[in-house]
């Protein structure tokens, strides 16, 4: 049985503003929105689907890393430099500046809305 990829689901305080954020800060383009009020917002980014679902007043936050479970959203670019001065520009919160984590593969790490911890990394290699 083959398996591809069609959705990462996250959760949020405030779905709206958490897809605000992917919208304008990474390019995210918003497909569209569930619920009177607004329950999930669906978007694109990079060809994938993020599910943002308005969690509940009593959801507990996101679990402090290291954690079991998800650890982070990775999206390919293909100049590192060039992506890390964006996301300084745009006064991300970078929670690591560019790492060399071997030959051939450099990453940056933000955090998103909600606590998401996302990668970008720049690969010379095939996986």
């Amino acid at each position: 049985m083959p398996y591809r990829i069609d959705h990462v689901h996250l959760r949020s305080r405030d779905a709206v503003a958490a897809s605000v954020f992917y919208v304008e800060k990474l390019g995210a383009r918003e497909i569209r929105r569930d619920g009177s009020p607004v329950s999930r917002v669906v978007l694109d980014l990079g060809g994938l689907h993020l599910f943002i679902e308005q969690a509940p007043e009593d959801t507990a936050s996101s679990a402090k890393a290291p954690h079991l479970g998800l650890e982070h959203i990775g999206f390919a670019v293909d100049d590192i430099e060039a992506t890390f001065a964006d996301l300084k520009a745009k006064n991300l919160d970078i929670a690591s500046g560019i790492n060399d984590v071997k030959p051939g593969l450099r990453t940056i790490f933000i955090t998103g809305p909600d606590g998401v911890l996302i990668e970008f990394l720049k690969r010379d290699f095939a996986l």
